[in-house]
């Protein structure tokens, strides 16, 4: 008899918009490394039917009726702190996905994400690595630094080479590759090259997660 290849995560969606939950499941029903165990309008729907289904990973939108996202996850922390929650967010929710994420949230997405990134969101989340939307924008990412999340505080503190921390700082100061490339007299290639060793060295997927590690470790100071 031949062994699964994988766990399925559970997935619970938490959504009061019915046309953007049937979105969700038909595309989640389709991934084999998940299993889609439940749907909630609210937060305490959510809260209901976490205690039973015990979700790993929960996909919960912000603003709800009845009672939101923020005090859902908030609860959820404090008594099913195994459970992971990634915030739906709209594009003009930024001050609430600071929210979301000081409630207990490992992580955000905007409700225009496409399948390959939610999948990969509930993926990383599942593996207790924050996951932050590819369209983060660097407003966001500093508030978030500059907010009590702080998923870095248990690890130790990493090293870096000189040539790292420089282009991280020109990261933080939203410079592109080639830009970078410029001011330090090498290739964009070359800093993709350091990018992407950097990312690798802070378990995260993009520039957000470097932002808000440099931030929170005073590597970089905004103005």
């Amino acid at each position: 008899m031949m062994m699964k290849k994988y766990l399925p995560i559970k997935v619970l969606i938490v959504d009061d918009h019915d046309i953007y939950r049937d979105g969700l499941r038909l595309m989640l029903r389709k991934q084999p490394e998940i299993e889609l165990v439940g749907e909630a309008e609210n937060g305490r729907e959510a809260i209901e039917l976490s205690k039973k289904l015990r979700p790993d990973v929960i996909l919960m939108d912000i603003m709800m009726p009845v009672q939101d996202g923020i005090i859902a996850t908030a609860h959820l922390q404090d008594h099913y702190p195994e459970i992971n929650v990634i915030a739906l967010s709209m594009f003009n929710e930024e001050n609430l996905v600071v929210d979301m994420l000081e409630a207990g949230a490992k992580g955000f997405l905007l409700k225009n994400a496409d399948k390959k990134e939610i999948v990969e969101a509930i993926k990383s989340v599942y593996k207790q690595v924050p996951y932050y939307c590819r369209s983060t924008t660097g407003k966001l990412a500093k508030m978030i630094a500059n907010s009590r999340f702080n998923p870095y505080q248990k690890i130790e503190k990493i090293q870096f080479a000189e040539k790292e921390i420089a282009i991280i700082k020109l990261i933080c100061r939203e410079f592109t590759n080639k830009e970078i490339g410029e001011k330090l007299f090498i290739s964009g290639r070359t800093v993709e090259g350091y990018r992407l060793k950097i990312q690798e060295k802070l378990n995260v997927k993009s520039a957000t997660g470097v932002v808000i590690y440099a931030i929170k470790n005073g590597i970089f100071k905004p103005e």
